[in-house]
């Protein structure tokens, strides 16, 4: 290697360097943008997706969503976050309490919600920066449509009228989760195979840890979202689209770099901000 070529790489090291300095730490601040409504709602979700790091094997990669509602309940405006593998997750949560209080001072009457599935390291945080702790609904009906599979192994139409049955209710009516957990301690009763009543048992295990968290009637009268599809998506494109093709192995450095950088292409107005500051300011190669 010539002299150029070490002293452009060390040049490009040093330049990355900085770069995940502004992108990761407390650097930069972002302007939300103004938004033309009453805010009613925030919805903050969190989840997590695998990747292939280095050394290390397959890791779970966060992505996190705090998206702004209108009174109607239209989504008006998100902020995506991404963070590479990291045990304790400390970084990636340090930066959800960063944003999460930047948006409070903006929409301090707004009502927080928390959403996400029924991992317990995502309640433990929301739970404590939230108003309302929300289940996905598509994960329960996942667990209901598991049982459908269990019970009705042999009949599709009598498995998609009951799952239909069950999912609307939940859905559209107060209350029902005990029910539905009186119907499913009842079907154990029936003749079924040991894996069918090991389906049931799960689904009995997720309604009743997580029954408080499924009030979805009452959610949608105030006009709460109650699926964590944006997080969801944004596993995919954040995380997965880019950082999971076939072979990909990653260190975390630059993982961390990119995750960032597609956070800020996400989330409106931050790519611009962000290259506008770099543009004034300049980067660092002390």
């Amino acid at each position: 290697m010539d002299n150029g070529s070490r002293v452009n790489r060390e040049i490009y090291a040093r330049f990355c360097e900085s770069l995940k300095v502004k992108l990761l730490g407390s650097t930069y601040h972002y302007e939300t943008p103004k938004i033309d409504a009453t805010i009613s709602v925030v919805a903050v979700s969190m989840d997590g997706a695998c990747m292939y790091i280095n050394k290390e094997g397959w890791r779970e990669a966060m992505a996190g969503t705090i998206a702004l509602y209108d009174a109607k309940g239209e989504r008006r405006h998100t902020i995506y976050l991404g963070a590479t593998p990291e045990y304790g997750k400390a970084t990636f949560k340090q930066r959800m309490e960063q944003e999460m209080a930047h948006v409070k001072t903006l929409y301090p009457d707004a009502t927080y919600i928390g959403i996400a599935d029924g991992a317990p390291c995502n309640w433990t945080f929301l739970e404590a920066h939230t108003d309302y702790q929300i289940v996905d609904f598509w994960h329960a009906a996942h667990y209901l449509a598991n049982v459908a599979q269990a019970v009705f192994p042999d009949s599709e139409a009598e498995r998609s009228n009951w799952l239909e049955y069950h999912c609307h209710n939940l859905k559209h009516y107060p209350d029902m989760t005990a029910g539905i957990l009186d119907e499913l301690r009842g079907l154990k009763e029936r003749k079924l195979s040991r894996t069918a009543k090991e389906q049931i048992d799960s689904t009995i295990t997720y309604f009743t840890n997580h029954r408080q968290q499924m009030n979805y009637a009452d959610y949608r009268l105030r006009h709460f979202p109650i699926g964590s599809g944006v997080t969801e998506a944004a596993c995919k494109t954040l995380i997965k689209h880019r950082l999971c093709a076939a072979g990909m192995k990653w260190l975390e450095h630059g993982a961390s770099l990119v995750l960032s950088l597609r956070a800020l292409v996400l989330t409106p107005e931050r790519w611009d901000q962000f290259w506008s500051k770099i543009n004034r300011y300049g980067f660092s190669f002390a």
